[in-house]
């Protein structure tokens, strides 16, 4: 593994505190960004990542990909689930066989376990991060993709991007319980902070789902930008920040802002072309987009809802995930 330097560009606001690390799929590394004083680093990976998650307790950074050494990514290839520790990302990584296409991966809230959702099995793999083992499988629908914790814990929703749905698992009997049909091309979910509501973004539509959780019914669509593909409901706001990436011949380039009071998109931001992976600071006062086709890391203010900073980062970055030590 090797190291780059960059410097943030165009810092314009108030420097927020913390990391932000972000999964380069397109030259095998991730890109750790200091955010009070704009400081890039850029790691080499074994994998091409396209996704990196925190686990809940902090102790690593977690990012799921297929072999960069791979001839060919299809049936009998391996992807592999690496677990970093942020505070040394140069000391090395363990390995753990993640299926023939991991896309996402989150943890539960001990930070013990992890689920990765493999797209090409039409499951999500559950694995004992102490044990460096998998637990055990969960069937979903067709490709299943993003996936989300809820706020209390006990549940994990999926989007299948291929069924049109998204999945309900349980976590203390890690079962699925339902399948809610939400529309097409369902890329990513994710969850308002008190947990009443969900959300999934429906690439095929241009559109964003509302479900109500509580009944776990789709209850309701909000246009938005072309092809959306991560959201985020930052903490202390009634707001959902949707990244719009469009197609790699016309990229798109900019978030929605929607107020899920009124289901309404209440702004629009230019970010960069290819507007993909949304994460949201602790306390929701930054989200943070990574943008495909230019490669860089854009930090919104959420009271303002303006672009801040933009940082330069590895090429073609897609999941993204914020730490505070």
């Amino acid at each position: 593994m090797a190291w780059a330097l960059a410097l943030g560009l165009g810092n314009a606001g108030a420097a927020p505190a913390g990391w932000v690390y972000t999964a380069n799929e397109r030259d095998h590394s991730i890109s750790e960004v200091q955010l009070d004083n704009g400081q890039v680093r850029t790691i080499k990976l074994d994998i091409a990542p396209h996704n990196v998650q925190l686990a809940a307790d902090g102790a690593f950074l977690l990012a799921v990909g297929m072999s960069a050494h791979a001839a060919h990514h299809g049936p009998g290839s391996q992807g592999q689930l690496l677990m970093l520790r942020p505070a040394a990302l140069d000391a090395g990584a363990s390995s753990i066989a993640a299926g023939e296409h991991p896309a996402h991966v989150v943890t539960d809230l001990s930070g013990e376990r992890a689920f990765v959702s493999d797209s090409a099995a039409n499951l999500i793999r559950v694995i004992d991060l102490k044990a460096k083992a998998e637990l055990g499988q969960i069937a979903t629908d067709q490709y299943p993709h993003g996936l989300r914790l809820s706020p209390d814990g006990q549940t994990l929703y999926v989007a299948n991007m291929k069924g049109g749905t998204v999945s309900v698992i349980d976590l203390p009997t890690l079962q699925e319980t339902k399948r809610i049909a939400v529309g097409k091309g369902p890329v990513q979910v994710g969850f308002s902070p008190d947990g009443k509501q969900a959300y999934v973004s429906l690439s095929g539509e241009n559109r964003l789902g509302l479900i109500d959780t509580a009944s776990q019914r789709l209850v309701g669509k909000v246009a938005v930008g072309r092809t959306p593909i991560q959201m985020m409901a930052p903490a202390g706001t009634r707001e959902v920040y949707v990244a719009n990436q469009g197609s790699s011949q016309r990229p798109a380039d900019t978030v929605s802002v929607v107020d899920t009071a009124t289901a309404k998109v209440v702004a629009t931001l230019k970010t960069g072309p290819g507007a993909h992976g949304v994460a949201s600071s602790t306390d929701g006062a930054y989200v943070f987009v990574t943008n495909i086709e230019s490669a860089t890391l854009s930090v919104i203010e959420t009271a303002t809802r303006k672009v801040i900073a933009t940082h330069q980062v590895g090429a073609g970055p897609n999941g993204v995930t914020f730490l505070v030590r």
